[in-house]
C-alpha cells in the first residue's frame, strides 16, 4: 500500500491530540498528525470523553496529515452517539471521507468557525424521535 502524504506533514513525534476545550459549548478536539491503527489511542480517548459530556463535539482536522480506515471507524462511532461536525479538512481527508462514502454521513465544514457557528443538526429520521 502506498500512503499519499496529506499537504499539511506535520513530525511524527507530535502528540496526535495538539489540544482539547470548550467554545461556545461544543467541545473541540484538535487533531494532528498521521491517525492510524498504531496513534489513534489518544484521538479515541479525547472523543469519546467528549462524547460523554458534550451533545455537539468538533474534530478540528486542519493539523491531520494522514489518515485510515481505523479514524473512518472512529469518525463513525463518535457520530452515532453524538453531533460530529469535522472543521477544515483538508483535500486529501476530504477525497478520503467522500471516497469511503462517509461524506454523505458525516458533516464537515470549510473552517473551524465555520463548525462552531453552523445551526443544530436535524433529527433523524426527519419529524421523528430518533
Amino acid at each position: 500500500m502506498v500512503r499519499e502524504p496529506l499537504e499539511n506533514s506535520a513530525p511524527a513525534h507530535l502528540p496526535v491530540v495538539a489540544t482539547e476545550g470548550e467554545i461556545n459549548g461544543h467541545w473541540v478536539v484538535r487533531a494532528r498528525g498521521d491517525l492510524d491503527s498504531d496513534t489513534i489511542d489518544p484521538l479515541f480517548l479525547a472523543l469519546w470523553q467528549a462524547v460523554a459530556g458534550y451533545e455537539v463535539v468538533v474534530l478540528d482536522a486542519s493539523g491531520i496529515t494522514f489518515a485510515d480506515s481505523s479514524f473512518l471507524s472512529l469518525l463513525i462511532e463518535v457520530h452515532q452517539r453524538t453531533e460530529l461536525r469535522i472543521a477544515a479538512p483538508g483535500t486529501a481527508l476530504t477525497r478520503l471521507l467522500r471516497v469511503a462514502g462517509v461524506d454523505r454521513v458525516l458533516r464537515s465544514y470549510p473552517t473551524l468557525d465555520a463548525a462552531l457557528g453552523a445551526p443544530p443538526a436535524a433529527p433523524w429520521p426527519p419529524g421523528g424521535d430518533g
